[in-house]
């Protein structure tokens, strides 16, 4: 199997700085060749010094549109939403000009959301340009966990890239996510990881094993999309 391309920085500033410019590189390049380019994006703590660096940079942010590769299923405004952070933390400076389309729509559950929170991502062209990824201590990604009851679904490779209702099994909120049909329909990931800790984690997920048990595997695992690692401690 192909590796992935692994670049390992000293502290999250560098790699904050460092990602920030290959990401308006390649949003850039999709702006140039077809006029309009995507990010997808995670949520939590990882990618907040990422968000800030991105925010600066120069580029043409009207023609970017910014989604996420999952969400909790709460108020927009709430402190657990990914939403609120990305609005917060990316959407500002050069980037408040991007357009935003969130996973949360005014449905009372994920199950009866999923459908047209996929329907709304349809304004995306995909493939997407750039899907961030992180990954969680369990080896989850997106709102892929494993444990899950829908993550059987959620991987298989024969159904439609969709927005699926998740629920982590130790989380609080329900939760909606892309499918891994979904986050594979792009031109490039990123797995943006911090701490010795979550390298290991990765370095065995690199082993051959179940998806079930590290669902992160089935991003690298996959030959469609080339896959990006990046570390900080």
């Amino acid at each position: 199997m192909h590796h992935a391309h692994e670049h390992r920085f000293p502290d999250d500033k560098s790699l904050a700085r460092a990602l920030a410019d290959e990401i308006r590189v390649e949003l850039q390049e999709a702006i140039d060749a077809r006029g309009h380019a995507s990010l997808i994006v995670s949520g939590g703590r990882t990618p907040v010094v990422l968000f800030n660096c991105l925010a600066q940079e120069s580029l043409a942010w009207e023609r970017v549109t910014v989604s996420l590769a999952d969400e909790r299923w709460v108020d927009t405004q709430a402190f657990e939403s990914n939403e609120r952070l990305v609005r917060a933390e990316l959407l500002k400076d050069r980037a408040a000009a991007a357009q935003f389309i969130g996973l949360k729509n005014a449905a009372l559950s994920p199950e009866e959301g999923a459908h047209w929170t996929w329907r709304s991502l349809t304004r995306i062209k995909r493939p997407f340009d750039v899907v961030l990824l992180g990954m969680g201590d369990d080896g989850h990604t997106a709102s892929l966990f494993p444990d899950s009851l829908n993550l059987k679904q959620a991987l298989q490779r024969g159904l439609p890239p969709m927005c699926i209702a998740m629920s982590a099994p130790a989380a609080p909120h329900a939760r909606i996510s892309m499918s891994l049909n979904a986050l594979l329909d792009s031109r490039r990931i990123i797995l943006h990881i911090q701490g010795e800790s979550k390298w290991a984690l990765y370095r065995a997920a690199m082993e051959q094993g179940s998806v079930e048990v590290l669902p992160i595997r089935a991003v690298l695992h996959q030959q469609l999309v080339p896959v990006e690692v990046f570390w900080s401690p």
